[in-house]
């Protein structure tokens, strides 16, 4: 192999690598249901805004393990979905709204 095509190899199996190292560590994140946990102590808007922000990456889990919930079902009611609602908003800004904010080069060459 030549070097260029070595150096190449060798950057995608990195970037492969840390992709599938955070995404196991985004999936330790993931909700479910906490059947030993108080009534007092239901999940209210912060635990709903962070499960709203980690809810693609629990949602992929959720596909293959079903011991793994996108939506924790014993909240306190409105502020959990609101909180949840807002956190996946705050997520689709982050990912994905920086991609739209770079200029674009025109075609014409402006």
């Amino acid at each position: 192999m030549e070097f260029r095509q070595r150096a190449a190899l060798r950057r995608r199996l990195t970037v492969a690598g840390l992709a599938a190292g955070l995404g196991v560590l985004l999936a330790g994140c993931a909700p479910a249901a906490n059947t030993v946990a108080d009534t007092a102590l239901q999940p209210g808007f912060w635990l709903g805004l962070w499960h709203g922000f980690i809810c693609p990456i629990t949602f992929l889990v959720s596909l293959f393990n079903d011991h793994v919930g996108v939506y924790e079902v014993h909240n306190n009611g409105h502020w959990y979905d609101f909180g949840f609602v807002f956190g996946i908003l705050l997520a689709a800004s982050v990912f994905h709204g920086p991609q739209y904010a770079r200029r674009r080069p025109s075609r014409r060459g402006d």
